[in-house]
């Protein structure tokens, strides 16, 4: 099943996103078509995320530079295909600021937990695998029901089906935590750790903003869908049982 677009109409350009979209890619165009295997081989391991140098007490810039950096066309655009599906949403409902903190805080956090899981490993990790599966955990605490086009093959043919952010997102997340048990730790192949935590990062940090938009009110408002454009200034009040709201303060000039 491959995602391909989303039915939720957003108004504000999605700067951060296109922008991360395009430093990923330009990043990966400036080096892997040209190099030679042993070369793009030498930067991995020179810039990515090896768990081996981390416990050594070396290489913690790699934890920085990992996720901007991919081994191949699909692992590229895999990511930042959900990335393109899923951030312009996201970045609307947090602001630009807040949604690029939470993409580089993801992609932190996912590193430390696969080094966790793998201290010892000298495979490098690189992709932004981790930072975008923050933005899909954080998706689906906000908009949980929000409506995924989705390319389904088989084996004689394929078809677009609609499928709710929580089934295709909770899917994908079973996937990884499957994948993370029965992989050996620290073998090569895909970073299950890195994604199921950066998942569960994103969900965690937007549980703060999902309270304050008033929790399951919000969803009960909005349906669990993204807000329509217009309505993202309808922020619900929260307050504790018995708690009174202070007086409204009122300049000198108002109306009744």
């Amino acid at each position: 099943m491959i995602p391909i677009r989303h039915h939720h109409p957003m108004t504000p350009l999605p700067l951060v996103t296109y922008a991360l979209i395009a430093l990923n890619s330009g990043l990966f165009l400036a080096y892997w078509p040209l190099a030679s295997d042993a070369e793009a081989l030498h930067l991995l391991h020179r810039w990515g995320l090896v768990p081996a140098r981390l416990s050594s007490g070396e290489g913690w810039v790699g934890l920085l530079s990992a996720p901007f950096l991919h081994a191949g066309w699909l692992h590229l655009g895999g990511n930042m295909l959900f990335l393109w599906i899923f951030g312009d949403t996201l970045e609307e409902e947090l602001g630009r600021i807040r949604f690029l903190a939470l993409y580089l805080a993801c992609g932190l956090l996912g590193g430390l937990v696969h080094w966790v899981a793998a201290p010892g490993s000298t495979v490098p990790v690189v992709g932004a695998s981790g930072a975008v599966a923050g933005v899909l955990g954080a998706s689906m605490l906000l908009f949980p029901r929000a409506r995924v086009d989705v390319l389904l093959w088989y084996v004689v043919g394929f078809r677009i089906i609609i499928l709710p952010a929580w089934l295709l997102l909770g899917l994908w997340l079973a996937l990884q935590l499957w994948g993370g048990l029965s992989q050996p730790p620290g073998g090569a192949g895909v970073a299950f750790w890195a994604h199921a935590g950066g998942f569960v990062a994103g969900a965690a940090l937007c549980l703060r903003h999902w309270r304050a938009r008033g929790g399951y009110h919000f969803w009960r408002r909005f349906r669990s869908f993204p807000p329509q454009p217009g309505a993202q200034g309808a922020i619900p009040v929260v307050r504790r049982p018995g708690v009174t709201l202070p007086p409204l303060q009122r300049g000198p000039f108002h109306r009744e």
